[in-house]
Order: structure tokens, then sequence, then C-alpha cells
């Protein structure tokens, strides 16, 4: 976790640098005046106080105008420097506003204010003091620049990357809370477009048999009210997904097949080949959807007609077949019009990895999906062989 730094420490810093530039210099120069000596720095006086904490003073401004604290912090330093005042913390303010100016993004503004930096501090050791230096000198100013600007680099350089690794985070945290909706989105249209389906076509019966068979009216009712009960029921479990703490996923598996089975009417029924095994939520919710939908569909757009729903766990593959005896084949269950059912399934099915089929056979309709499921316990795969 990163730490911020106080809030006090922005307004504090000019004050800061201020003190140590002018208690350290005046500490320093007990080492570098002599009186008696006019080759050595002269002694502070109202002037050098006023450079001393003018530079500081500049760095107030070092967020708004990075660029004019830059060149004011070097102006100020350098003339210090050429009056001849004490050697000391006075380059501290330099090396703050080149800091500053890199990481606020004037980068070339910080290598044309430390090399001017440099040049001077040259051209003064050579020109301008009593005992010129050589360039070993130069180079040892030339190499402490080098590190601040390094330094500085370094830092941008990491700063950049924090930044963009959170901005990363961020919109992974967006994709998949969209996804999370959309998986909603899909989830309360499977629910609602089942139920409400069955309700409807149970309601049509209901009134069609009110009159004559009234027993027969009873059962669909009771229909009615058992799905109207199924489908409150996963609609809070749907929307608590919603709330604080509440699951991620939704809660539709294939142990709730044979409710659904039942639910939808003697006229389905289910066969299972092969060894039924637990699979992954995102399976086994899967699976219940494309069955759940393409029911949904048969009781839409072929009432009446036969159905069956079959199973296959195979070693690395989950077969779903839905058969009905439907005569007719709407554009809307083939996805060729504006319905959502079909491509909705294929959009679940190829999201793991696998396929999904819809269209007529033989004398009625197939919808068929495959997807990939861990190997059983104990199978090896083939080997290749030369």
């Amino acid at each position: 976790m990163r730490t911020k730094r106080p809030h006090w420490f922005g307004p504090m810093l000019p004050l800061m640098v201020a003190m140590i530039q002018v208690w350290g210099s005046v500490s320093a120069q007990r080492g570098q005046v002599d009186p008696a000596d006019p080759h050595t720095r002269v002694v502070l006086d109202p002037l050098g106080f006023a450079l001393l904490t003018a530079a500081p003073l500049a760095l107030v401004m070092r967020r708004a105008h990075p660029v004019a604290t830059l060149w004011s912090v070097t102006a100020a330093t350098t003339f210090y420097v050429y009056k001849g005042y004490a050697y000391g913390p006075v380059f501290l303010s330099p090396i703050i506003a080149i800091f500053n100016a890199v990481l606020t993004g004037h980068r070339r503004a910080a290598y044309l204010a430390a090399g001017a930096l440099w040049l001077f501090f040259v051209g003064y050791a050579i020109w301008l003091l009593p005992n010129p230096q050589g360039w070993f000198h130069h180079a040892s100013i030339g190499a402490i620049i080098l590190v601040v600007l390094t330094v500085s680099e370094v830092v941008r350089a990491r700063r950049d990357q924090r930044r963009e690794r959170d901005r990363v985070e961020q919109e992974e945290a967006r994709r998949q809370a969209s996804e999370e909706r959309l998986s909603m989105a899909q989830e309360l249209h499977d629910v609602l477009g089942h139920s409400i389906s069955l309700i409807h076509v149970q309601a049509s019966t209901a009134l069609h048999l009110m009159d004559e068979h009234p027993e027969q009216a009873r059962t669909a009712l009771t229909t009615i009210k058992q799905a109207s009960k199924d489908v409150l029921t996963e609609m809070r479990s749907l929307l608590g997904v919603l709330r604080d703490g509440a699951p991620r996923s939704p809660t539709a598996d294939l142990g709730q097949l044979d409710e659904l089975i039942e639910r939808s009417g003697p006229a389905v029924g289910m066969e299972i080949v092969g060894t039924p095994r637990p699979l992954p939520p995102g399976v086994e919710r899967a699976a219940y959807r494309i069955v759940q939908e393409s029911l949904t569909n048969i009781t839409k757009h072929a009432p009446g007609a036969r159905a069956t729903v079959t199973l296959t766990y195979g070693p690395e593959q989950l077969s779903i077949r839905v058969d009905d005896s439907g005569a007719t084949v709407p554009s809307a269950l083939t996805g060729e019009g504006g319905g959502n059912g079909i491509p909705g399934m294929r959009e679940r099915a190829t999201a793991l990895g696998g396929s999904l089929t819809a269209g007529p056979h033989r004398s009625g309709f197939r919808v068929e999906a495959r997807l990939p499921i861990p190997p059983m316990a104990g199978t090896e795969l083939p080997e290749d062989t030369d």
C-alpha cells in the first residue's frame, strides 16, 4: 500500500529548505572565511542572506510554475556563488527544483538548467577563482548533476508505472463490473423468459378448460402458482448478488434440472448418458440455462410439442441436446430474426470454449451444445507416437 505524504509537507518544504540553507551556510562559513586572507570566501551579508532565502521561497511556486521556479532558483544560486559567499547547503534548492521539473514533465527545461549550472561552475572555477580548478573538479560537479537527473528520472518512471498499473487495475475493475452486470442481465432474461412463457401457456390452458374441465384447469393453475413462486425465488437470488457481501455468482446448476423438467410438463423427458459428476460452476450454470432457454423457446414457438433433454457426460466434454417435435421453426428461434434466445445460448457456450448449434432435425428441431469439462479421474490422454 502506498503511503501518502502529510498534507503539511508541501507548504512546509520551502520553509524547511530556507532554514537548512541559512543555518548550514552560517556554520559552513566558519571554516571558509578568513578576514586575513583575501582568497577565502566572503562573509555573509544582507544580500547573501536574501539570496539564501530567495531560492527556497521560489519553491513555493514549484507546482503551479515549475519552469519559472527552476530558472529563478538557478539564477539565485549562481548569483550567490558568483558573489563569493561560503559554500554549503545552498545547492539544495536547485536539486529540488530540477527534481520537481522532471517529475512534472518539464524534462527539457530540467536538462537545460542542469547544463547551465554545470557550465557556470566550470567557468567560475576556471576564470573567477583565485586558484583555478582542473578537470577533476569539473567532472565531479557533472557527476553530481547527473546523479540528480538520474534519480529524478527513476522516480518519475516508477511513478508513471504505478499510475499505469492503477489505471489498468481500475479498467479491469470496471470491465469485471460490466461483465457481472451483463451476466446478471442474461440470467434475468433466462429466468423471466422461461417462467413467464410457462405461466402464459398454462394460463391460456386454464382459461380454455375452466368451464368444461375444471380439474385440468386446476392443474394448470397449480403449475402457474409453482412457476410464479420459483421465479420469485430466483429473482431474489439474482438480486441478492447486488448486495454487499452476497455471493458473486448465480446459483442455477444441473442439480435443479429435474425441477425444471417437472415444471415444463409431462411432454418433456430427460435422458442421461454416462456417469454424472461434479462440474465447474460456470459449466453447470451454462448447461442449465441452455436447457431452460431451449424449453422456453419450445413453449413459445411450438406449444404442445414433445421434447427430450439428453445430457451426455464424456471424458472431456458435456453434451446437451434438446430435441422437440415442433413442426415449424420461426426465424426468432434459429437466431436469424430479432430473438435473443439462440444467440444468448451460443454466447454462453462460446465463452466457455464450447459450441452450440440449433436448427431443424428430422421431424422437429434440435439444440445441441458441447461444453469442455475437466477430464474424469483416472482418464489418461492418448500420447502422440512417432
